[in-house]
């Protein structure tokens, strides 16, 4: 999905479209997850791991494999729709079978940061190899066969996901205390401390968001090239790989509200000043500062997610959480499209920035938050 959220954009530039139609394609992304993602959170709480996630490889399979067939925006749409619902539905799926393996909060945070390792790199893969197809696998830079080779990667990647999970064990079915009767998933919202989690997932996802869309943008108008627009983003998702080895060996120093404190007092510092570089080599700078801040975000919200929740709801809490922040990016990229033609490429930066640096109060009142339900497996 990360190769196809910069390759996407990319073609529809090259063939004319505006921001404001790219800022469609890329909401696209998010679209299905917003409707699937609590069934899909039931259905992992129901099958487990490998069932999700096989129906999730077909499925991002067939998106790609249309964009290489058919490289137009009407089927990049389509593809933009299956591999947001593919992956969506694989995520919840991981981390709940991850959140049930761990036996206490250290574990929580240390299986957590392992897990967001392989997205991170994901996130590095996807837009440097499919920016270097574009660039170099056609007969010039930039030409439809670069695309084509670049959407067939993707293919492969999503089927080479089901060769690494096919083998994992499944962990044992909970039994909810009620005898199985099913509740409401909006009764999780009556947590207040839930609550001001998903404000503050929502807060940091978006600047994953405006990151994501702003720099293919700015890379365009300052006429980099596929491979440079990439690299950044590469250099992005490596950082927040990095930060993520490094966490498990840590955890048991780390407190969750702290360190997301920090984040985005960081990421709203860097968003004052990203618009501001001048070149591709101090715009790589940022994006790896900005990659180690919001890198360490992701173990620490979902180690207070499974520590706030009953096990027999972990899917459906993912769900939900899934809801809520591609609701908003569902929504956003169309917001980034008209508000970067209003005020521009720097005040998108700037506007985003501000309000994460605002909510950095909501997690320093969560430092003392004391967790009803203690994990298990």
């Amino acid at each position: 999905m990360t190769g196809m959220r910069m390759a996407a954009p990319l073609l529809a530039l090259r063939e004319g479209y505006s921001a404001v139609a790219v800022g469609l394609l890329l909401a696209l992304f998010a679209l299905t997850q917003v409707f699937l993602a609590l069934p899909a959170g039931r259905y992992a709480d129901r099958h487990g791991l490998k069932r999700p996630v096989k129906y999730a490889v077909i499925v991002a399979a067939v998106g790609t494999g249309a964009a290489v067939l058919f490289p137009t925006f009407p089927v990049l749409c389509f593809a933009a729709l299956c591999t947001g619902a593919a992956t969506g539905c694989a995520t919840i799926a991981l981390q709940r079978h991850v959140g049930r393996a761990a036996h206490d909060p250290t574990q929580l945070r240390q299986v957590f940061s392992w897990l967001a390792i392989g997205p991170a790199v994901s996130n590095f893969i996807g837009p440097f190899f499919a920016g270097l197809l574009i660039d170099h696998a056609g007969a010039y830079a930039g030409s439809t066969t670069g695309y084509r080779a670049a959407f067939a990667m993707m293919m492969g990647m999503a089927l080479l996901t089901w060769f690494w999970v096919r083998t994992a064990q499944e962990m044992p079915a909970v039994i909810a205390p009620n005898g199985g009767k099913r509740q409401k998933a909006w009764d999780l919202l009556k947590d207040p401390n839930f609550r001001r989690l998903l404000i503050l997932n929502w807060l940091l996802s978006s600047c994953w968001d405006v990151h994501t869309f702003v720099v293919p943008l700015l890379g365009y108008e300052r006429g980099l090239s596929a491979s440079a627009i990439g690299t950044i983003l590469g250099c992005f998702a490596l950082a927040a790989a990095l930060i993520r080895v490094v966490m498990p060996f840590v955890a048991e120093r780390l407190r969750e509200a702290t360190v997301l404190f920090a984040a985005m007092l960081a990421a709203a510092a860097l968003f004052a000043v990203y618009p501001l570089m001048p070149t591709a080599v101090l715009l790589g700078t940022c994006s790896i500062l900005l990659g180690l801040a919001l890198g360490s975000v992701q173990p620490m919200i979902m180690s207070m997610l499974h520590q706030l929740t009953p096990p027999e709801r972990h899917g459906e809490a993912l769900g939900l959480r899934l809801m809520a922040i591609n609701g908003s990016s569902v929504a956003m990229p169309i917001i980034f499209g008209y508000a970067g033609a209003l005020v521009g490429v720097a005040g998108l930066f700037w506007i985003v920035g501000g309000a994460v640096g605002a909510g950095s109060r909501i997690a320093w009142g969560m430092r003392n938050m004391k967790f009803p339900v203690q994990p298990h497996a």
